[in-house]
Formats: C-alpha cells, structure tokens, sequence
C-alpha cells in the first residue's frame, strides 16, 4: 500500500529506492534512547546535578520526537491503516498530557518526575502499536521517504514542551518550526544540554 505523502520525485522504476533511513527503524531507535533516558532520569544513584541534566536532555528529546510523530508518522498510520485512527487519536491526547506533564516540572528533584518517566514508557509500547503493522502495509520506499521527513522535522522542532500547539497538519508543521527557534535561542544563551551525546561530555571548569 501506498501512503500519501507531500509531493516527490518521480521515480524511475517500482524498484527505486530512496536513501535514508526507515521512518519504523527512527522510532524504534529513539524509543530505545527514551526508555535509556528515563531510566536514568529516575536512578536514585544519580546526583541532583546529573539529574537536572538529563531531565534536560529527556525533555527536549521528547519534545522533538512527539513533534515529528504528529507531523509524519501518524498521518501516514492514519492514510495507511483506517482502523488506526482511533488510537491516533488517543496518543495524540496522551502526547499532550505527557508535555503538560513535562512543562508542570518544577525541577529535576520535583516527585513528578518519575511519572513522567513511566508515562514516557507507557508512550513507546502504544506507539510501536502503530509501527509494527505500518511496517507491513508501507512500502520500504514510503517508509524511507518518511523518515527523511521525520529527520528534517526533528531538527527544527522545539526542544521544550509546548502542549498547547497544533498537533495536527497543516499548522503543526507550520507552528512548531517556528516556536522551534525560539527554543533553541534560550538554550544557546541558557548553555540547556538537549542532545544524548552532550550527556557524555562533562561541562568544562
């Protein structure tokens, strides 16, 4: 099956296969890179320090993810997979209460914290709910092109929670870009870690 995507070029043949990665393989990575994250966002072992910075890095990491998700991957479930539309929905809703949660921190030492971890869990098993059957119904070339998207929106999507913006296209594509900048901004003048490989380098000094 054929997912409908914003205009591309013509192939040459039904054999043509597009470079870059599958938008199914993306998530599954970054799923697995959440889960690590919360992981250590909630070890008791971690100093308050340590705790601040990943917590950073959960938070714009899941930032990024929840908006490419709702720009590309479930528009594409619901073209692919009709009886989907449903749970889209619901992840939708799930996805703005996991921001809000995410925006209500009041630090990385606030208790709340552990329930954003388990809601960022509780995100990734319902969303491979949708990956695994998309994978069956897409073709690898639609899934590639995806996920060429998917990566071109994950860069310039906010690193904060911002649940009150659109969650659906047209205006999320055009909403979060934007208010993505802004974001980046306040990191740069702030020196906010939100990248995974920024956890493995130690601040200078």
């Amino acid at each position: 099956m054929t997912v409908p995507l914003p205009p591309l070029p013509p192939a040459a043949d039904d054999a043509y296969r597009p470079g870059g990665r599958s938008v199914a393989d993306l998530v599954d990575t970054e799923h697995r890179a959440l889960l690590g994250l919360a992981d250590r966002v909630t070890d008791p072992a971690l100093d308050a320090a340590g705790r601040r910075e990943v917590l950073d890095v959960l938070t714009a990491a899941v930032s990024r993810h929840l908006s490419a998700e709702e720009q590309y991957l479930f528009p594409a479930a619901r073209a692919a997979m009709p009886d989907a539309a449903e749970l889209v929905e619901r992840e939708i809703e799930a996805d703005a209460g996991l921001l809000t949660a995410l925006k209500k921190l009041s630090g990385a030492d606030d208790p709340a914290v552990a329930d954003v971890a388990e809601r960022v869990r509780r995100h990734v098993s319902r969303v491979a709910a949708l990956v695994t059957p998309l994978r069956e119904v897409a073709s690898d070339a639609d899934l590639i092109r995806l996920g060429n998207r998917w990566e071109i929106a994950e860069e310039a999507a906010p690193t904060r929670p911002h649940p009150g913006t659109p969650a659906t296209p047209p205006w999320n594509k055009i909403v979060e870009p934007a208010v993505g900048v802004l974001d980046k901004v306040r990191d740069a003048v702030t020196g906010r870690r939100t990248r995974l490989s920024d956890l493995e380098h130690p601040r200078e000094g």
